[in-house]
C-alpha cells in the first residue's frame, strides 16, 4: 500500500527571475500579435512604474501562485523595492508564505492522482501539486498562538501579518530564505488580506475565539479597507499589478471612490496591469477589463494592459523585465508601513 512519503517526494522549486535575463525576449514580442505583445506593452508600463519617481506600486495577488513556484518572484520585488504595498488572498500569505516560512514544503504532484487515497493519506491537492494535511495544521495552529499572544481587540489584516513577522524573528527567523510576509515586515511593506477569514488563518482564529469566547482577536475588514483607502491618500499617484482578479484586484480599484469620498478629488490609478485566464463575457470581475473599471473612476486608461495568460508563465516574464531593466537600482524604499501608527511607533 502507498505511504505519504510514496506521494511527497519532489518539492517544488520557486524560479529565480535574477538568473535569467528576459529583456531581449520580451522586447522582441512587440512586433508579434496576441498576447505576446499584450505582455510586451505591460512589461513596458511596469517599467514605466518603475521609472515614475511619484509613483506607488500596489501589487495584488490571487490564485495558487507561490505553491506554484511563484514566491521567489514576490520576494525579489520585495527585496528590492520593485513593489511597495501588496493586496493578496489569505491562500498565499497564510497557507503557502508562512507555511512555507514555518519549515514545510511543496510537493510535486499529478492532476491523474487517486483523490480518495489522497484524503486517506492526509495530502491535499492543487490541480499538480501536493501539500501534506498534517503540516497545514500545524500553520492553523500557530496562527491561533499568535491569536493567544495578541491584546484582545479588533485588527486590521496588515496589522496581523505584521505580528507574522514578528513571530517569526522572535522565533528564529523564517526557515526558508525567501519569506515574504519576513521580507515586508523588514522593509516595511504593508500586506492587505481583505478576506482574511478565508484561509489557514481563518482556522486558528475560530480555534482562539471558541476558546475565548468573550475577549478575543478578530479582524475588522472595514479597518483594512480604511487603511488602504489612507494608504492612496498618501502616495497619491499609483500603479496597480492584479496577478489574478478575485477579492484583491476589486479591494484595490474600489480605494480610489474611497479615497474621493473622504477628501473630494483622488486620481484614479495611473498605471494600471493585469494577467488573468478570465473572461469578460460572463460580467464577473476577475475577467473584468481596466477599460471597465475606468467607467467607475477607478483607473486612467492611457497606460494600462490586459493580459490573457496563465501566471506561472507570464509573471517571470513581467517581473523579470522589470528586474532586469534595472530602474529599481535608483528607486528609494518607500517604507508605507509607517504611516500607520502602530508601525511608526515600533519604527
Amino acid at each position: 500500500m502507498a505511504t505519504k512519503q510514496d506521494f511527497l517526494k519532489e518539492t517544488i522549486e520557486h524560479i529565480d527571475i535574477k538568473q535569467f535575463n528576459v529583456v531581449p525576449l520580451v522586447d522582441s514580442m512587440e512586433k508579434m500579435a496576441f498576447q505576446a505583445r499584450n505582455l510586451n506593452r505591460a512589461a513596458r508600463i511596469y517599467d514605466m512604474m518603475l521609472n515614475d519617481k511619484k509613483c506607488s506600486i500596489i501589487l495584488t495577488l490571487a490564485g495558487s501562485l507561490f505553491s506554484a513556484g511563484l514566491k521567489k518572484v514576490v520576494y525579489d520585488l520585495v527585496m528590492n523595492n520593485m513593489v511597495d504595498a501588496i493586496v493578496s488572498t489569505g491562500a498565499l500569505i497564510v497557507d503557502q508564505d508562512f507555511f512555507e516560512a514555518l519549515g514545510f514544503k511543496h510537493y510535486i504532484g499529478t492532476p491523474f492522482s487517486d483523490d480518495n487515497q489522497l484524503r486517506e493519506l492526509a495530502i491535499d491537492r492543487i490541480y499538480d501539486t501536493y501539500i501534506d494535511e498534517d503540516e497545514l495544521r500545524v500553520c492553523d495552529e500557530t496562527c491561533g498562538k499568535i491569536c493567544d499572544s495578541l491584546e484582545p481587540r479588533p485588527y486590521s489584516s496588515r496589522e496581523f501579518i505584521r505580528e507574522m513577522g514578528k513571530y517569526l524573528e522572535n522565533n528564529g527567523g523564517p526557515k526558508v530564505e525567501d519569506s515574504i510576509i519576513y521580507g515586508a515586515y523588514k522593509k516595511n511593506i504593508p500586506i492587505f488580506v481583505p478576506a482574511f477569514s478565508d484561509c489557514s488563518a481563518g482556522f486558528g482564529f475560530i480555534m482562539h475565539q471558541t476558546a475565548h469566547p468573550d475577549k478575543h482577536v478578530s479582524i475588522d475588514s472595514a479597518k483594512d479597507f480604511l487603511e488602504l483607502t489612507q494608504l492612496k491618500m498618501h502616495a497619491k499617484e499609483t500603479g496597480i499589478m492584479m496577478m489574478g482578479g478575485g477579492v484583491p484586484k476589486n479591494f484595490t480599484q474600489d480605494v480610489v471612490v474611497a479615497a474621493d469620498l473622504l477628501q473630494g478629488q483622488a486620481d484614479m490609478h495611473k498605471y494600471a496591469i493585469q494577467i488573468t485566464v478570465a473572461d469578460e463575457r460572463d460580467g464577473a470581475l476577475s475577467g473584468s477589463t481596466l477599460k471597465e473599471a475606468s467607467s467607475w473612476g477607478k483607473v486612467q486608461t492611457t497606460y494600462e494592459q490586459m493580459v490573457y495568460a496563465e501566471a506561472t508563465i507570464a509573471m517571470p516574464l513581467l517581473m523579470g523585465y522589470g528586474y532586469h531593466k534595472g530602474a529599481w537600482k535608483n528607486r528609494a524604499s518607500r517604507e508605507l508601513s509607517k504611516i500607520y501608527k502602530d508601525e511608526s511607533a515600533s519604527v
